[in-house]
């Protein structure tokens, strides 16, 4: 199969990518450790300002859950550019976790994930979809509904090449 440029797909889609996020607090967004890179929790935020709070299932639809975790991996994405200069560098999205701010008696997390595992499948293609974690936690920073959290493995810049991932 024929990888395509993340950054073509960027393109290509017309996703408009948010300023990469700054700290709310005494970290860094990101941190390369060899060839990966770890983003600090990415929230659904314009700059400092929530797009949603309160909790999925409660305050919002499954659906508002969806474009949170989509608006929270898009903070990703910027911040991955941000530090690596291009997402052309990704090539693997090695770890996704989704933690939705819900009640006790929530059962749609998968729905809500996918707002996060879409977009991914929609940039880098099937066969850079990551492994992912999805779990109901009884709150997130600021009020918000979703935090995501993102592990990238990292080469040179892209160059059209031809990829399999193996599947067991």
């Amino acid at each position: 199969m024929v990888v395509a440029s993340a950054e073509a797909r960027v393109k290509e889609l017309a996703i408009c990518l948010p300023n990469a996020p700054t700290p709310f607090g005494s970290y860094v967004e990101a941190f390369q450790s060899g060839s990966l890179l770890f983003l600090s929790g990415m929230l659904p935020v314009a700059g400092h300002v929530p797009l949603y709070t309160g909790l999925v299932g409660r305050e919002l639809s499954v659906a508002e859950g969806y474009d949170a975790a989509r608006a929270a991996c898009l903070s990703g994405l910027a911040a991955a550019r941000s530090q690596l200069g291009t997402l052309d560098r990704i090539q693997s999205v090695a770890k996704l976790g989704v933690y939705i701010a819900c009640l006790a008696d929530f059962h749609e997390h998968p729905k809500v994930a996918d707002g996060a595992s879409k977009l991914l499948l929609d940039v880098f293609g099937p066969a850079r979809l990551p492994p992912r974690v999805v779990l109901g936690v009884s709150s997130i920073p600021l009020g918000m509904p979703v935090e995501i959290e993102l592990v990238f493995e990292i080469g040179p810049a892209f160059a059209s090449q031809t990829e399999e991932r193996s599947q067991p």
